[in-house]
């Protein structure tokens, strides 16, 4: 079973939605906009992804300014919180199989999972 974290309005997200699909991969699909992930399965996709709190950020949204995320006094907590609370600064698409993930940004960082 692949989970794939996905925002339809992203062109990288259904780039990497339509991959999954060609390799006929059983397809959990979560709208983390609609459906954000709680703080424990963000730390959990976190550790399959072997990346801080930070590295998952977008760094250009207008929420990541506001809340002065930028402040690398902010603990890996408050990062995951702010992330929670605000599902638009979770970079995408992220792809979970197992205890893996990936980032698809490149595209082919999700094939080492298929």
């Amino acid at each position: 079973m692949i989970m794939i974290y996905h925002n339809p309005r992203c062109s990288k997200s259904r780039e990497a939605l339509a991959l999954l699909q060609q390799h006929n991969a059983q397809i959990t699909v979560v709208e983390y906009l609609k459906t954000p992930p709680t703080a424990a399965e963000l730390t959990a996709i976190l550790m399959k992804l072997n990346i801080s709190a930070r590295e998952l950020l977008r760094s250009k949204e207008e929420e990541y300014r506001s809340l002065q995320l930028h402040n690398l006094a902010l603990t890996e907590q408050q990062l995951i919180n702010a992330m929670v609370e605000h599902p638009k600064l979770i970079e995408r698409p992220i792809v979970v199989k197992g205890d893996r993930a990936a980032i698809g940004r490149p595209l082919s960082n999700i094939s080492a999972l298929l």
